[in-house]
């Protein structure tokens, strides 16, 4: 146990330390940023399917996956104590009508531990929610930079839940979710002379929000045997919407900028009264998602399902930022996708006891641009995606690590928007033991 608890967090420290920002997404400018979580390397192996639950690995989308059946082993039924972590690397190629880019992101993706204590289960951990983390340019009429916008930061969730089994296949479940974090973003305004030289000392507004709010997910998951042999398998999951307090500062500041490296140095500031207009403490709305899923399967061996989440993201709000170019409806997300074992217990092959993963995801995220322009359209912001992976055994108590492969797309060229064509690499430790185990001989 000690080796193992060593190891997630060698893990984390490696993987928190060399990933700065979350996302490089031009996307993750509107709103509280492009959403981060997503499930565990295991759901987002199968497109995001998070229906299926088991005894060896947590489900962090739906906190009925914390009670559970007892997993027999040499003779000796226990339900393991798990514990997982994960991140994820990400690489992007950004493409408009007017040109095309690359970025790339590395990450720390959630931190989790469950605990069986008899019919009741609970778990705690911590994920990063939301991640901002752009740089962008627009450009005037003649072609020369009008302005530069650059973001970072995110919302983060520390969550702890409680799992309750009320009968042999039926179980349910809570998680209380305190949200946290803090999104910064400027903006610079460049200004030319009658020449076209850009003036020198160009202003920049300075924009921090400190967030923090309470939210709840409830959860129930039901399995029954059809037959001898095919399982069903189902989920729910329905999260209230609830506020972000959301404490604001806002300043303008007269800068320089290195013509060699683009660095900026303030020359000075005015910090912006906004009390006075009601703007320095504001309320955000998280959205209520409601998930539904069904799927069959063959236990030990292989599972299909299908999942859909719906987000009222059309109530969405945040005073401090409008636009009069976008505007949210509501969220939907279809997934698709199942996992084979060809050998759950064989001794000879060690391919054989891997679990393969597959799926594929269709995403309406609920981001709409309107131009003014009547020449050009309105377009809602979609993802695509198809992943792969596969849980490898390691150690000697059904432990895994995870590995995911993902590729996609999201937005569009159309109406002068930007396209991303993402692939994601994600690695997570499911790592199990025995902490609780009755004995049978003294």
């Amino acid at each position: 146990m000690i080796k193992k608890l060593v190891l997630v967090f060698i893990a984390v420290f490696a993987i928190s330390s060399y990933g700065q920002e979350g996302t490089a997404s031009p996307y993750s400018f509107y709103g509280i940023g492009s959403l981060k979580f997503k499930g565990t390397v295991e759901n987002r192996s199968m497109g995001g399917l998070s229906i299926y639950t088991d005894s060896i690995h947590i489900n962090l989308r739906n906190p009925a996956s914390y009670a559970g059946k007892n997993l027999e082993v040499l003779n000796n039924e226990s339900r393991p104590v798990k514990f997982t972590v994960g991140g994820s690397y990400s690489s992007m190629d950004l493409k408009s009508d007017s040109g095309s880019d690359k970025a790339s992101s590395t990450t720390f993706d959630y931190l989790a531990l469950s605990i069986p204590v008899g019919k009741l289960g609970f778990g705690f951990g911590l994920l990063p929610y939301t991640s901002v983390g752009y740089k962008l340019e627009s450009l005037n009429n003649d072609a020369r930079i009008s302005n530069r916008f650059k973001g970072q930061g995110g919302l983060n969730k520390a969550f702890f839940g409680l799992g309750y089994l009320i009968m042999d296949g039926l179980s349910v479940g809570i998680d209380a979710q305190y949200n946290f974090g803090n999104i910064q973003n400027s903006t610079v305004a460049y200004s030319y002379d009658v020449d076209g030289d850009p003036i020198p000392n160009p202003s920049r507004e300075n924009n921090r929000s400190d967030l923090s709010g309470l939210n709840f997910n409830l959860g129930v998951s039901y399995k029954t045997m059809l037959d001898q042999r095919l399982e069903l398998v189902s989920g729910i999951t329905y999260t209230p919407e609830s506020n972000l307090a959301s404490r604001n500062e806002r300043s303008f500041s007269t800068i320089t900028i290195n013509s060699s490296t683009g660095q900026e140095f303030v020359l000075n500031t005015i910090e912006t009264d906004l009390e006075a207009s009601g703007l320095k403490e504001t309320n955000l709305v998280l959205p209520s998602k409601f998930s539904i899923g069904v799927g069959v399967g063959e236990p030990m061996k292989w599972f299909v399902g299908i999942e859909s989440v719906y987000q009222q993201t059309g109530n969405f709000s945040n005073p401090l930022y409008t636009s009069s170019f976008t505007k949210y409806e509501d969220a939907t997300t279809i997934s698709i996708g199942g996992f084979y074992i060809p050998q759950y217990n064989s001794f000879t092959s060690y391919f054989k006891r891997a679990v393969y993963r597959a799926g594929l995801h269709f995403e309406n995220t609920g981001l709409v641009f309107e131009n003014p322009d009547p020449n050009i359209k309105k377009e809602s912001i979609k993802e695509f995606g198809i992943s792969f992976g596969v849980g490898l055994p390691v150690g000697s108590f059904f432990s895994n690590a995870n590995l995911g492969f993902e590729l996609g797309k999201r937005g569009t060229t159309n109406s002068k928007l930007i396209q991303e064509n993402f692939v994601n690499f994600q690695l997570s430790l499911s790592l199990n033991d025995r902490w609780f185990s009755k004995r049978k001989y003294d």
